[in-house]
């Protein structure tokens, strides 16, 4: 079965979720803002975990080729409070 076409640029929904941290935000949006200059709070949502020990950012990038995707996920990986990146 072939994966489906992503037609370039569009908007790519990215989902992060990671240790609830004062800072945990700031830092997914650091590295989200080296590969979409056009990032803003109004693209991004966040909730706490019902014990509030996790938190998940869901977020529009502004997607330009599958390879800006892959480098985007490779670096949110390497944040140490992010555990998941879908």
């Amino acid at each position: 079965m072939q994966e489906p076409k992503i037609e370039y640029p569009c908007d790519y929904p990215i989902k992060v979720i990671g240790e609830s941290s004062p800072s945990f935000l700031d830092d997914v949006l650091v590295i989200v803002q080296k590969y979409d200059s056009t990032m803003v709070l109004d693209k991004v949502k966040e909730r706490a975990s019902r014990e509030g020990n996790y938190k998940s950012i869901t977020l529009l990038l502004w997607a330009t080729s599958e390879q800006q995707i892959k480098d985007v996920f490779a670096e949110l990986k390497t944040c140490e409070a992010v555990r998941l990146v879908l």
